[in-house]
């Protein structure tokens, strides 16, 4: 309930006296008005909650003491008694004066200055006085006014630029960076008199201007051991003339022996070693044409070996013909070549040969018909003994076995013996299982 009403407040328009009541705001004659002790007393009798019970005071009495109770209610609005313009609850102000006015007064405890709240929110933080950490991680703490000296001048963990290639390290890493900076001067090993060199330029120094560097004479790859100061290297060039061309003329030597030796093994790589070999004569026509106008113009196969560490064949053959087949026939042979297994092997050569001209028709359109032909060495023919060391597979004086009418011009001409200029050779040597083994 409102509370009872008393002492009438002046109407804004009072002007004789005049006043309105203040709780149902009609006017009132004061002449008209008189107190009443009694009606007074009862009402101020009567009993009635706190104003802030619904707020959570439990307070009841009379109404004549709510005036004292409001006096200490925990719940009534005051002002803050430090005119922060903050009003708030009696229960509230202690923290709010203690803590959340922006006008009490606080003290620094690290400086003693006093601020008010307003202020000392600024201060915190800030404070010359207050003992911090170094923001660098080092584990130093000090006051904050001495924080900026010692990032500059004491702290072990601030960044700090080489002086000579400029980039950027932990202090107490940086002398450690100097025995290996790129930049770091150092003297000439070889003490030439030049001041500094940047270490990562030494080696360029001493190749190219330091005059007591000790050189390696430039025919050293041709045999030269001869070493030298840069100064003096002139003198021996010019007094080494002839040892040097000596010298060069017998690293060609022996390196066209390597290219040599290179060639062979790389022949021999691609050499068959089955027994079979099939040999392709491409540009079939001119090759025909360059055999008639030279009269027993011969090409050679591809070397091949019978097995591995076995017999070293080869296979050539006369495109116009040889012998009895001159002119009309394909003429084809097999020799018998030095190779590198000779004398592990069994002599003479006594397997059985067989030649094939292959016929290159189309298998799914017809069956294709190789001109073949074989036979067995006799032992005492001189083509199969064993060939000395200085026969080479040209050697023309050691003609092979074979066939001087192998096939005639007419009946390579009949089939597909030749097809896309070229002609196939095969030669097959069969070798027993024991031999093998």
């Amino acid at each position: 309930c409102s509370p009872a009403p008393s002492d009438p407040e002046p109407s804004v328009s009072c002007s004789e006296g005049v006043f309105k009541c203040p709780e149902d705001q009609l006017p009132l004659d004061y002449a008209k008005i008189y107190p009443d002790p009694e009606l007074e007393a009862q009402v101020l009798s009567l009993a009635i909650r706190c104003i802030h019970s619904e707020e959570g005071c439990r307070w009841s009495g009379l109404i004549k003491h709510l005036q004292a109770h409001l006096g200490t209610c925990g719940f009534n609005v005051i002002p803050c008694p430090n005119r922060c313009s903050a009003k708030l609850s009696r229960r509230d102000l202690p923290e709010h004066v203690q803590h959340g006015c922006p006008k009490r007064r606080v003290k620094c405890e690290f400086c003693a200055s006093d601020f008010t709240g307003e202020a000392f929110e600024g201060h915190q933080g800030t404070c010359p006085q207050e003992s911090v950490y170094c923001e660098n991680k080092c584990g130093a703490r000090m006051m904050r006014r001495l924080l900026s000296q010692h990032a500059l001048a004491e702290c072990p963990k601030r960044t700090q630029p080489c002086t000579y290639c400029s980039k950027e390290f932990v202090f107490d890493t940086i002398q450690n960076h100097q025995y290996q900076c790129p930049r770091y001067p150092v003297p000439c090993p070889n003490q030439c008199g030049t001041p500094s060199i940047a270490r990562e330029d030494v080696p360029t120094h001493l190749k190219e201007s330091c005059n007591t560097a000790m050189l390696l004479c430039p025919f050293k790859e041709a045999g030269c051991k001869h070493r030298c100061p840069k100064l003096a290297m002139g003198r021996h060039l010019e007094e080494s003339t002839k040892t040097h061309l000596g010298m060069v003329c017998a690293l060609v030597s022996r390196q066209r022996q390597e290219i040599l030796e290179l060639r062979r093994d790389v022949e021999e790589l691609s050499v068959s070693s089955d027994g079979i070999l099939i040999w392709k004569i491409a540009d079939y026509a001119r090759k025909l044409q360059e055999a008639k106008a030279r009269s027993n113009y011969e090409f050679f196969s591809p070397p091949f070996y019978t097995h591995k560490y076995g017999y070293k064949l080869q296979v050539s053959a006369f495109l116009n013909g040889n012998g009895s087949g001159e002119s009309s026939h394909l003429s084809v042979y097999i020799r018998v070549l030095p190779g590198e297994y000779d004398n592990l092997l069994e002599w003479p050569f006594s397997y059985r040969v067989t030649f094939s001209l292959l016929d290159q028709s189309d298998p799914s359109l017809s069956k294709p018909q190789h001109i073949t032909e074989t036979f067995h060495p006799d032992p005492n023919w001189k083509n199969f003994q064993k060939p000395g060391a200085s026969r080479s597979s040209l050697d023309e004086s050691t003609l092979g076995f074979g066939y001087p009418k192998f096939i005639s011009h007419e009946d390579i001409r009949k089939r597909n013996y030749v097809r896309d200029n070229a002609i196939f050779i095969k030669a097959s040597v069969e070798i027993p299982q024991k031999i093998l083994a």
